[in-house]
């Protein structure tokens, strides 16, 4: 079977939602609609938005979760909940953090102000060494690095430049492509 290479599958970065670091959650919100929109044609929405900076270079990456957890900036004072359940944590403790740590006790009072106001700078993901790969790695290299970093996606570059997005939900639509090939 020949060689994958990340670059065909990945999501161009001209098809995937982006903002400003200076942009408000709004603004984030509104730029994940229209590239959804844009590109429906895909068998996966996108769920993430890029963040730039001033001399147009990625410096971010806001998630789904990301967006809730800056809703709720007491989750700042909290290690990572996601690593907490990793750990072993039971679910009545992490149940516990939201009463000691009085988690959503405003539920959603103030979402509006805090969707125009909020800016993506302050809650956006730096993405760390391991989460970029270049578009001429073969999806077995890709594969390996979402699994062992737990990563939803992958930053594509070719040399310096970003030139996409490799997600999952494509790899694992392109696995199953490959295993429905097999005929088993």
């Amino acid at each position: 079977m020949k060689t994958i290479k990340v670059k065909e599958i990945m999501v161009p970065l001209a098809e995937y939602a982006t903002v400003s670091e200076e942009a408000t959650l709004f603004d984030a919100i509104i730029a994940l609609e229209e590239a959804q929109a844009k590109h429906f044609n895909s068998p996966y929405s996108h769920k993430a938005i890029l963040v730039f900076n001033r001399e147009n270079k990625i410096v971010g990456k806001i998630g789904q979760i990301d967006v809730l957890r800056a809703l709720e900036p007491k989750y700042g004072k909290i290690i990572d909940s996601g690593a907490l359940s990793r750990f072993g944590y039971t679910a009545q403790f992490l149940k516990s953090l939201v009463d000691q740590y009085q988690l959503w006790d405003k539920p959603l009072n103030d979402i509006c102000k805090k969707a125009g106001t909020l800016k993506v700078s302050s809650f956006m993901v730096k993405p760390a060494e391991g989460e970029y790969i270049s578009e001429n790695s073969s999806i077995d290299e890709a594969i390996h690095m979402i699994v062992m970093g737990n990563h939803q996606s992958l930053i594509v570059k070719n040399e310096n430049e970003i030139t996409g997005i490799l997600r999952l939900s494509d790899l694992f639509h392109k696995i199953s492509e490959i295993i429905k090939i097999c005929g088993l």
